[in-house]
């Protein structure tokens, strides 16, 4: 489906539901009106096509976020959300233990996607819970109260999102030089993003600020994804390697370091997209500010530490390859672990809806938990 997807939604009058719920020109996943179908953004091909998918069925929408069409922790919680809605849908007229069994089937493969997203298994686990509460009632109010129970967790997303970005962007300074890695952007939630939430209510709020996306290697989501959303609301925006930050950090170039994250542990430990902890290492060498922006959501007070994470290792064309071109000798292996962990040491906060966590401890999550 082509970009045209947005204002055809807005245009469904009839439908309880006719805006998108990301609040923006463009959605990373929303569910369609009738319940039956999910759009997503293909984010691989990003910034040169716009391209909408609609998915039918809950194993395309696994498929989906195993395949990085869909990406980023809240956002991907978002979409297996929306794909238990379309496993119901397909059990409309079942009893209940056949809708129970679909339900399952469909939760086990969603939830085994991206294994180190919290998000993904904590909204799985709250439909689930209503699943259970609901197996003895028609099939179309299932799905009706599933629907509506996902929707809840995309617009909780946007709020939180926008909460978290008041919260953070007290701390940014008029003028300052913003570094972010990856993209913790509308693509990456509900809607406005964590880590750009802080620049969108900074620059919202008529500060001057700027910002220097890292390009993310292997899969480029802050050359491709986080300058593409800046790019469209008009904040400056430029792209650096990520061999170039050391240097950058080293000539005074960059004022404060700002990440999302996909996992945050008990102790503050945060498991974030490859390369964050060397961030991390280089701001607190130069004695620049460290954030991390996450929706409560992301925090998982049942994992100890960030050692118990569990790290998603991804295929190893991802390295071996740019494009469809191979870059490195056919009889050489790669390594590709999407994420690292910065430990709580290093973070000087972390902004959720809930306040802050500041620094980054066991007893300042445990203050807002």
């Amino acid at each position: 489906m082509t970009s045209g997807f947005i204002p055809t939604l807005r245009t469904g009058r009839a439908h309880p539901h006719p805006e998108p719920l990301s609040g923006a020109t463009y959605s990373a996943v929303e569910l369609m009106p009738g319940d039956r179908a999910v759009v997503i953004l293909d984010q691989r091909k990003l910034p040169s096509a716009e391209k909408y998918e609609i998915l039918n069925r809950p194993e395309q929408v696994a498929e989906a976020i195993s395949e990085m069409m869909v990406r980023g922790a809240p956002a991907i919680g978002i979409a297996a959300a929306y794909g238990l809605v379309l496993a119901a849908a397909t059990t409309s007229k079942d009893t209940g233990r056949e809708f129970s069994d679909a339900m399952q089937k469909a939760a086990d493969a969603l939830r085994a996607t991206r294994p180190t997203a919290v998000n993904l298994g904590w909204a799985i686990d709250r439909m689930m819970r209503l699943a259970a509460e609901i197996t003895t009632v028609a099939g179309p109010e299932r799905i009706a109260r599933l629907a509506a129970e996902a929707r809840s967790i995309h617009r909780e997303d946007v709020a939180a999102c926008k909460k978290i970005g008041e919260l953070g962007a007290e701390k940014i300074r008029d003028g300052a030089t913003i570094l972010t890695h990856c993209n913790a952007g509308a693509l990456a939630t509900g809607g406005f993003g964590t880590a750009l939430g802080l620049v969108r209510a900074a620059h919202a709020a008529g500060k001057k600020v700027r910002v220097i996306a890292s390009e993310t290697r292997p899969l480029l989501q802050g050359a491709r994804l986080t300058a593409w959303e800046l790019d469209r609301d008009g904040i400056p925006v430029e792209v650096v390697t990520d061999n170039m930050i050391a240097s950058l950090f080293a000539a005074h170039a960059i004022d404060v370091a700002i990440v999302g994250a996909d996992r945050i542990a008990k102790n503050g430990d945060v498991a974030n997209k490859i390369g964050t902890y060397g961030v991390a290492c280089l701001a607190r060498l130069h004695d620049v500010p460290f954030y991390v922006a996450a929706p409560w959501s992301t925090v998982d007070l049942a994992t100890p530490s960030g050692a118990d994470i569990p790290i998603e290792a991804r295929s190893e064309q991802e390295v071996s390859h740019i494009g469809d071109v191979r870059v490195m000798p056919d009889n050489v292996r790669a390594r590709n672990p999407a994420f690292d962990v910065t430990p709580a040491r290093l973070i000087d906060a972390i902004f959720t809806e809930r306040g802050a966590a500041e620094p980054s401890s066991e007893a300042t999550l445990a203050h807002l938990a």
